[in-house]
């Protein structure tokens, strides 16, 4: 697939065996033949490349190169744009390495490819999607609380921002406006949405009957200030879970009542049946 800024902008098709836009303008300023380039292999070769620029004020400038092979899953190749050397990760990638170390036109090729080449691209792709790219999505921001799973007296309080883009995003779980340290937090990590925005969820442990001021603070570069939402206190599924325990304690109150009845029934019935035997066996000896 092809990603500018995190945002997916095409993707190579294996059933079809082209390369299929995933943005209006791609399809509209790439020739045809961009799209119908077919490749055919036996093993799994995949290849990874691309730039990343710096810019200041009007002024860009190359920061770093990409050029990485993998072969049937497992890392092969990988070119050090300071150097200008190939990088064997595996074994049998060295007589590889050295082959093309060997020949200074091609390292040179590829160091001039990344510098020149792909960042004229990346600059011709920022220039076709500058509109779409710089409308960016602000976060929409939840605080909740739900029981924990492993210690049922504690609440897992959870902060998520979601709806972003672009992906960095500044998300903290705040105590009395004091941030808590790393330790004490779990993280899903910024995660995809389906439309090409981000979500992040951070929650932390905290007792029950704990009274202090939690607080979720997010920054983003589309807010003029970070969005500061407050906890309300309250535990979404905690009335459920005490609704489920005195339900479960009327049944099992029922279900002791409904046995000691069953057994005073079949004693009552026992009882009296051997009086009846005993009456008969009586009457018979008489």
């Amino acid at each position: 697939m092809g990603l500018l800024d995190d945002r997916e902008i095409d993707y190579y098709n294996s059933k079809e065996q082209k390369k299929i836009p995933k943005q209006d303008w791609m399809k509209e300023k790439l020739p045809q033949d961009y799209w119908e380039k077919v490749l055919d292999d036996v093993h799994i070769l995949q290849w990874r490349h691309g730039c990343e620029i710096e810019k200041q004020g009007n002024e860009v400038t190359f920061s770093k190169g990409i050029d990485e092979y993998s072969y049937d899953g497992e890392n092969f190749l990988s070119f050090d744009d300071k150097t200008s050397q190939w990088v064997a990760p595996a074994p049998a990638a060295v007589p590889t390495k050295r082959k093309w170390d060997n020949v200074p036109i091609l390292n040179q090729y590829t160091k001039g490819y990344l510098e020149k080449e792909c960042v004229d691209w990346l600059n011709k792709f920022r220039e076709y999607g500058e509109r779409e790219l710089k409308k960016g999505s602000p976060p929409e921001v939840r605080v909740f609380a739900k029981r924990a799973t492993g210690n049922k007296n504690n609440l897992k309080l959870t902060c998520m921002a979601t709806g972003f883009y672009p992906k960095d995003v500044t998300l903290v779980i705040r105590k009395y406006r004091t941030s808590l340290p790393d330790n004490e937090i779990e993280s899903t990590g910024v995660r995809p949405n389906h439309d090409g925005t981000y979500q992040l969820r951070k929650s932390v442990e905290i007792a029950e009957n704990e009274k202090a001021d939690y607080d979720c603070f997010v920054s983003h570069i589309t807010l003029k200030e970070p969005i500061i939402t407050k906890w309300d206190g309250k535990c979404s599924d905690c009335r459920e879970s005490l609704a489920i325990g005195v339900v479960i304690g009327i049944v099992m109150t029922l279900v002791v009542v409904i046995s000691v009845a069953a057994v005073g029934f079949y004693l009552y019935k026992k009882c009296k049946g051997q009086y009846y035997n005993i009456t008969y066996s009586i009457l018979t000896v008489i």
